[in-house]
């Protein structure tokens, strides 16, 4: 079975990615875009996400190059009893509070675009936070979960985050099971929790698609790591959209060296309709 972040493993001595650069932090160039869409046009595309497509609606990458050091609950440290979980929760109320308000933002808004018009065939996403959705994807495969809704550890009942939020907000140390009284956990997948469903489903949609395209993620942590592998290894192309370096450059068919928030609305202008929004980052 597979578990959550426990094959983590940092890339070192690979040869260099053979796709096209695009070194700027701004604006990709024209010149690397036009090489991109000899790559993507025409091609049924499949998106996958990390933190780094929602760096611009305020929400912090959790691994990028600035990013603090964390130490992130482990499900078996979760699961251990209260007081583990009361420290999760004070901390995880707090974090809360900035990804309720937080909106889509460029990057969000061009992958729905691109879905909206049939050529972007669906999105997989690490991110919990819930802005594929509110950004108008149809059908976004959420790899670990979500903290918008939150689960019963006893029975399994599955609800909306507000009212765990209501008591919380009252003092309670721990949100309690409107349907048996137990205590909650959020709906995401911890480090070291058996993956959900939705990454089966994720390889079925990726038997669809003749190109993955990695947007905002590092692709440093097994086994959502090991999908652009995957892709490269039955011979599909690999496009890599992330301000920095990634784990799948040295396969990467094109590499745009840039924020998502620049580079994907510019590829729905070569590929498809302009987004429909362009929500303020906050």
């Amino acid at each position: 079975m597979l578990r959550c972040g426990v094959d983590q493993q940092e890339r070192v001595g690979r040869r260099p990615y053979p796709g096209t650069v695009v070194p700027s932090p701004v604006r990709p160039e024209t010149r690397a875009l036009d090489t991109a869409l000899d790559v993507l046009a025409g091609r049924p595309l499949v998106a996958l996400t990390g933190a780094g497509l929602s760096t611009d609606s305020g929400i912090p990458d959790y691994r990028g190059p600035a990013s603090p050091k964390r130490t992130p609950m482990t499900y078996t440290e979760f699961v251990s009893g209260p007081l583990a979980q009361r420290r999760y929760w004070a901390r995880s109320h707090v974090g809360w509070a900035r990804m309720a308000r937080a909106l889509p933002n460029p990057g969000h808004h061009a992958l729905a675009a691109l879905e909206a018009s049939g050529v972007l065939h669906g999105v997989i996403t690490q991110n919990v936070d819930g802005l594929h959705r509110a950004a108008g994807s149809r059908n976004p495969l959420e790899l670990h979960g979500t903290l918008a809704e939150v689960e019963c550890l006893d029975c399994g009942f599955r609800a909306e985050r507000q009212r765990a939020a209501a008591q919380l907000a009252a003092g309670a140390p721990v949100p309690l099971c409107a349907a048996c009284g137990s205590n909650l956990k959020p709906a995401v997948v911890l480090f070291g929790e058996l993956l959900p469903p939705a990454f089966d489903e994720a390889h079925r949609e990726l038997a669809s698609c003749d190109l993955l395209i990695c947007c905002g993620t590092t692709l440093r942590v097994y086994p959502v790591a090991a999908i652009p592998e995957l892709v490269h290894a039955n011979g599909g192309p690999v496009g890599v959209v992330n301000l920095g370096p990634t784990g799948a450059d040295h396969i990467a068919t094109v590499r745009l060296d840039a924020r998502t928030g620049d580079a994907l609305p510019a590829l729905v202008g070569l590929l498809g309709p302009a987004p429909a929004h362009n929500a303020t980052s906050l």
